[in-house]
């Protein structure tokens, strides 16, 4: 299975970068991971809403472009979607697995999450708290989630 990850803005700080390739390591005998950044819009501090919704729409048509050629299911992060544990998650991906999806997107928004031309695509909105994490962290925690969940799709053990 290929587990594409499409997330608002890069890496910057060495320790991200890290970790981010340790999971992209323990990923290889699972997966094919492969990460694709787009650029964050640039947006100034004291922004008014237009111009966010300016830069969620210039964002979100850069996601939608990477999305043309993807040909499975799309999970977009959003604190408004379902919440879902870790064993749940598992089994999510392990019956896309068994129903011949060979591609999963997972969709990382930035600051100012993502627009709903993006949301609408997805076909689930999933939620890892109702809080909000920086997007670098969020990709982290993304990739962890994943591994996880095919540690217990294998029956291997894990840390609960």
């Amino acid at each position: 299975m290929i587990i594409r990850i499409i997330a608002i803005g890069r890496l910057r700080e060495k320790y991200w970068q890290d970790a981010a390739t340790d999971f992209a390591r323990r990923l290889r005998p699972y997966v094919r991971l492969e990460t694709v950044e787009v650029s964050e819009a640039h947006i100034k501090e004291a922004a008014s809403p237009a111009e966010e919704k300016k830069a969620m729409q210039e964002e979100a048509l850069a996601i939608l472009d990477k999305l043309k050629r993807h040909r499975g299911p799309v999970i977009a992060l959003d604190r408004k979607g379902k919440a879902l544990d870790s064993p749940q998650l598992s089994s999510r991906l392990h019956k896309m697995i068994l129903e011949g999806k060979t591609e999963t997107a997972f969709v990382i928004g930035g600051p100012l999450g993502l627009a709903p031309e993006v949301t609408q695509k997805a076909d689930l909105l999933l939620s890892f708290s109702k809080m909000t994490f920086p997007h670098q962290m969020m990709r982290i925690i993304l990739l962890e989630q994943i591994y996880r969940s095919f540690r217990i799709m294998h029956g291997e053990p894990y840390h609960k």
